[in-house]
């Protein structure tokens, strides 16, 4: 099955956070790893402000976790951005515990789409139908 890869899961790897080490290893094992534009923007970002580095290091250590790990880039088209309507109003900040923001909401479309399994650090999508039963912490 597919593992699309959340932006929280590149970072959680890449800055070396709490449990990193099962997030990685959970990458290894998946044959079919999917990724966005966006989650790639948020990685970037993310891994910026966690790190405190420059923009294009933080470019250049997602692009290399992500070209190690032969990371597949899929896009956001029609499918993909009604799904992510569909997530926020079920699952949106505002009017559900999961509090789904527009990166998370796109995270989750682009898995539903492409029927693949979702790797994410924290709780929201736990509270979603896409919660993993057995995830990295």
């Amino acid at each position: 099955m597919a593992l699309f890869v959340d932006a929280s899961a590149l970072v959680a790897i890449l800055a070396e956070e709490q449990g990193w080490e099962a997030f990685e290893r959970r990458i290894a094992q998946a044959d079919n790893l999917l990724w966005s534009a966006m989650s790639r923007y948020e990685a970037i970002l993310g891994l910026r402000r966690s790190r405190n580095i420059s923009l294009a290091d933080a470019q250049r250590d997602v692009d290399a976790l992500a070209a190690a790990f032969r990371f597949r880039m899929v896009a956001i088209g029609d499918a993909e951005s009604h799904a992510a309507l569909n997530a926020h109003a079920r699952y949106g900040k505002g009017h559900h515990p999961a509090h789904l923001n527009m990166g998370d909401c796109f995270a989750y479309a682009c898995a539903h789409s492409h029927h693949a399994e979702l790797l994410y650090k924290g709780d929201d999508f736990a509270l979603t139908d896409l919660a993993a039963p057995e995830r990295p912490r």
